[in-house]
């Protein structure tokens, strides 16, 4: 059996990004719930996703990463607190990871042939 010989996965990465800016609370994850620390939102807010993507404007494979790591936190924390009705995973990779650098469209932009 393969799956008695994989070990478990440890921990991914602590939630501690997009860093605080002045006095307002952080847009970070309040856990295990995965809400927005000042908003409320589910976590990544609009916000965070933007403050996100200019704390890691020249390193975005690392932000892809981040956010791989992050999804993985949040299926583990909302799937022990709702193991029967949380998110969809498609729902909590569109929320995590769907939004992020390097996706790709679900359907490629028709090209136009303009013939000139």
């Amino acid at each position: 059996m393969i799956s008695g010989q994989i070990s478990v996965p440890e921990r991914g990465p602590v939630a501690d990004h997009p860093r605080q800016h002045g006095q307002a609370p952080p847009h970070t994850p309040l856990r295990p719930h995965w809400a927005c620390r000042s908003d409320g939102q589910p976590w990544p807010c609009p916000t965070a996703r933007l403050m996100l993507k200019a704390e890691y404007e020249n390193k975005m494979p690392s932000l892809s990463i981040y956010l791989a790591g992050l999804f993985y936190e949040a299926m583990r924390d909302l799937y022990h607190l709702n193991p029967h009705d949380g998110p969809s995973p498609r729902a909590l990779f569109d929320r995590f990871v769907g939004w992020g650098p390097f996706r790709k469209p679900i359907v490629e932009p028709a090209t136009s042939n303009t013939g000139a």
